[in-house]
């Protein structure tokens, strides 16, 4: 049976969601905050991710057979790519939220500093066309564990921009989470 264009569209509810309607809310703690930064980065975070997350199988032998049961799940980082301005604030206040969890000299995290302090929940909001909330989805606990070297060239005449990667527990939204 040949397939019906018409019923393929009738199944992309709103017409399928697109990426590149979204932003990210994400507070950042005392020992980074800096001015505008938090605010700053919902509007210069370029390319972001709705996280995805792993079940690993177990392996049990049973009878010269292996039968794979349901593991441990596992939330992989999660990176994002922020437009950079000439006041370097979100780039400044990651990296100063970076030194509270372990400095440059010395090694260590600063002092009084416990993971409530460092970690934060952070929002990714999809919107439909209209302008409308889709889907939300909260990363609890989350630090940055990687900021990237930020290239620069004689050449480039692009905005500038970095990437940084994120650790987090786990993550929840309304529609999975009981």
């Amino acid at each position: 049976m040949p397939f019906n264009i018409n019923e393929i569209r009738s199944q992309l509810t709103g017409g399928g969601a697109r990426p590149n309607l979204f932003h990210v809310v994400l507070p950042f703690p005392a020992a980074a905050r800096a001015g505008i930064a938090t605010t700053k980065l919902t509007f210069t975070c370029k390319a972001a991710q709705l996280p995805g997350a792993d079940i690993a199988p177990i392996e049990v032998p049973y009878f010269g057979r292996a039968i794979k049961l349901a593991g441990t799940r596992t939330f992989a980082e999660w990176t994002t790519t922020v437009i950079q301005d000439e006041d370097f604030s979100v780039h400044n206040a990651i990296n100063r939220w970076m030194n509270s969890i372990n400095t440059h000299e010395t090694n260590v995290r600063e002092a009084g500093t416990a993971p409530n302090d460092y970690q934060t929940t952070a929002d990714v909001i999809h919107f439909g066309k209209d302008g409308v909330e889709i889907k939300t989805v909260k990363l609890i606990n989350m630090w940055p564990s990687s900021i990237a070297p930020i290239d620069l060239a004689w050449d480039n005449n692009e905005l500038e921009e970095f990437q940084c990667t994120w650790t987090y527990d786990y993550w929840t939204d309304a529609e999975t989470t009981t």
